[in-house]
């Protein structure tokens, strides 16, 4: 049987596959060029696979290509469903078509008056003395303003006119749009209007259709309302990816990961939740592996090709419920990640005065400029011309036949026409090696910067964490984000390269439950929230009821409160006495904000409860040493690099070479099947016997 955990990156697709079968295993040992297997215990292997996320010529998805070319079968054949336990999937298909505006077109239907409330927002001024200020761009297309009203007590003001909509929704359908986003004055309360409204969008004929009360069922117009759009503009988008795959896997039980960092039936995956749906399980990979590792204090920081995802941890998953990403608001539970569009895929670009990396992509397709496809120079290039990535290390999936490694020698054209360019414009003499290392500066900047904003702006002591650091690309920049932060240790998973994917197989399946409160936290309130939490309890364990396990639920339940007259809520434990909500409420403003008001009122906002049931997870094997203490691991080869403004001999090390308490001490390089890590000078790479890799600064 074969348990598989993949994650769809925006450049690569990453599997893992837990197997019993020695069939498959002695298949692949001939392969071992492709395949990484690593023996769990007797009769029992995990298997780490890696190919591009898109490649029309060779596979329509590389998913369903990777469990394919795992159990040996050409592309015809079906997959059996007997042989497959489990498929749990994240995927970036949502977040990218977001990040690059690519979603369905959808229409917006609002109370009439409000057209450009969305559009105007809260008037946030993040730059105070911008005297442009440059809007967002709506996911909308069109507008329809809809007469209809209920006033904040559940009085209905104005019926829906039914003739005048029905006219307007059928013009908007004759332009194609078959996606539309229902936000209506005091719907997250009184829906009628909404379903009313849904339900004549439906016998027209549109195909998805997100209504605020069912997508949010929140207070707060605005935020309710830009969910719903994100919802309507992506989840057409994510049902014909999620179809895609299912209709290659029937009868397989096929999970997916959300933006909470739980798991969920295909069936149930939303637009909403899956922003975050490949960042999330690599941020439930990273905790769990730091975990195993002793560290309880993780920064994790994923690189992959398109993004790169960055996350605070400090004894429990931090969610949000107002979130911005990719320049769009959202109000749903989401674990808290910042996202950059900066990854091994980042375009580099001299505009005539400055570089800039980013924040487009060259994808997998047509991917760097080293991928043979005409690409671009990006990120990954900058570290092929410094010599931080060697092709005969890089895996051989390239060229017309996917057989081909990287183009080593297109890179370093590039880069000397780029020299030249930038030469001639600015009368600068620069190696293309130094134009190189210039960018990777920028490039590493801008991922600094993003750790910055969820640590140290947020009064966290960012030299005391550890950088879990795993993506493609992480392993090569990790020494000097570490040197940019002062941060003293990284530690690298086995899996680093496929973390995401191997935290698809570490997560629990969970279901999350929502409801706007908006009342004062006092004593009289507890009955009403008791009700409502057993009423979202209900709900959530409903959900999981689809999941068969013996396993007993475990519940979290939480309130988001707030000082009265005020905008910022803090999550705190739900608990029958007040006293007790009151004094966890002051102490962790205390430590957010530095101050309380006690006389203020406290407004509970709304109310979370979490449904939570384990499923079970890979073991980790422990390696043990059969080379002396004392004889060193032998690099396979010397090779240049350049770093600190200058090229270094550095040693190469496979990564399977290397033995518990084996001492690496920079620079040199290690080489995975599945990734490149690089050990910049002042930094020392240690070997424990769980086969994680410690990286420490020594000066």
């Amino acid at each position: 049987m074969l348990k598989v955990f993949a994650d769809r990156g925006g450049t690569f697709t990453d599997i893992i596959a837990a197997t019993n079968s020695q069939t498959i295993i002695d298949r692949l040992s001939g392969h071992t060029e492709r395949f990484l297997i690593v023996p769990l215990k007797p009769q029992e292997w995990v298997i780490v696979y890696k190919l591009l996320s898109e490649n029309p010529t060779q596979y329509q998805d590389a998913v369903i290509q990777g469990i394919r070319d795992i159990m040996g079968l050409s592309t015809h054949e079906p997959i059996p469903h007997t042989a497959i336990e489990v498929v749990k999937m994240g995927t970036t298909v949502a977040t990218n078509a977001l990040l690059e505006r690519q979603g369905d077109r959808v229409v917006l239907l609002i109370t009439k008056g409000f057209k450009d409330a969305l559009r105007i927002g809260y008037q946030n001024r993040p730059d105070i003395f911008a005297r442009h200020i440059i809007l967002p761009t709506m996911l909308y297309e069109q507008v329809i303003e809809v007469e209809e009203r209920y006033d904040a007590h559940g009085n209905e003001l104005t019926p829906v006119n039914i003739t005048q909509l029905q006219q307007d929704l059928q013009a908007v359908y004759h332009t194609g749009i078959r996606s539309c986003a229902i936000v209506f004055m005091h719907s997250d309360r009184y829906p009628q209007h909404e379903q009313q409204v849904a339900a004549i969008a439906e016998e027209i004929g549109f195909t998805q259709i997100s209504v605020s009360h069912q997508v949010s069922p929140l207070i707060k117009l605005v935020s309710r309302g830009d969910t719903t759009v994100v919802d309507a503009y992506l989840t057409p988008i994510l049902r014909r990816y999620v179809n895609q795959v299912a209709s290659q896997l029937p009868n397989v039980r096929l999970m997916f990961m959300k933006s909470d960092g739980g798991l969920v039936a295909a069936a149930q995956f939303q637009g909403k939740d899956s922003i975050l749906s490949g960042p999330a399980g690599g941020i439930v990979g990273a905790v769990q592996t730091s975990k195993r590792a002793g560290f309880n204090l993780v920064i994790t920081f994923d690189m992959g090709g398109t993004s790169t995802d960055v996350a605070h941890f400090k004894g429990e998953y931090e969610r949000q419920l107002d979130s911005e990403i990719a320049g769009v608001r959202m109000r749903v539970p989401v674990l808290s990640i910042h996202t950059i569009a900066a990854g091994g895929g980042s375009i580099l670009i001299f505009d005539g005065s400055s570089y800039r990396v980013g924040p487009k992509s060259a994808g997998s397709n047509p991917g760097p400029a080293c991928y043979r496809q005409s690409g671009p120079l990006t990120v990954t290039d900058a570290n092929v011309m410094l010599g931080k990535i060697h092709p005969q290390y890089f895996p051989s999936v390239f060229g017309t036949d996917g057989n081909l490694p990287l183009d080593k020698d297109i890179v370093i054209q590039k880069f000397q026409q780029l020299a030249q360019e930038i030469t001639t414009v600015t009368a600068n003499y620069l190696t293309p090696e130094q134009v190189a290392a210039g960018f990777m500066a920028i490039a590493v900047e801008n991922m600094a910067n993003a750790i910055k904003k969820i640590s140290l702006q947020r009064g966290y002591d960012v030299t005391q964490y550890v950088l879990c650091c795993f993506g493609g690309a992480g392993g090569q920049v990790a020494c000097l984000i570490a040197d940019t932060l002062g941060m003293k240790q990284i530690f690298l998973h086995p899996y680093a390269g496929v973390l995401s994917a191997y935290g698809m197989g570490l997560a629990d399946v969970r279901a999350t439950r929502v409801a706007g409160v908006e009342q004062p936290l006092n004593q009289d309130l507890i009955p009403q929230l008791m009700q409502l939490r057993e009423s979202l309890e209900t709900q959530a364990r409903s959900e999981l009821s689809q999941n068969e396990s013996s396993v007993e639920a475990t519940v979290i339940q939480k309130l988001d409160v707030k000082y009265e007259g005020t905008n910022s809520t803090l999550s705190i434990d739900f608990n029958s006495d007040v006293m007790v909500m009151h004094t966890a409420f002051i102490d962790e403003h205390k430590s957010r904000y530095g101050f309380i008001q006690p006389d203020k009122p406290l407004i509970v906002e709304s109310i979370f409860v979490e449904v939570i049931q384990k499923m079970d997870t890979p073991e980790e094997p422990v390696i043990s040493r059969t080379r002396p203490i004392e004889s060193p691991p032998e690099p396979v080869e010397i090779v240049k690099i350049f770093t600190g403004e200058k090229w270094h001999d550095t040693p190469v090390y496979r990564r399977e070479d290397l033995q518990v308490g084996d001492l690496i001490n920079g620079p040199g390089i290690i080489v995975e099947k599945i990734s490149t890590i690089v050990v910049e000078p002042n930094w020392q790479a240690k070997l424990n016997e769980c086969n994680h890799l410690i990286l420490q600064r020594v000066s």
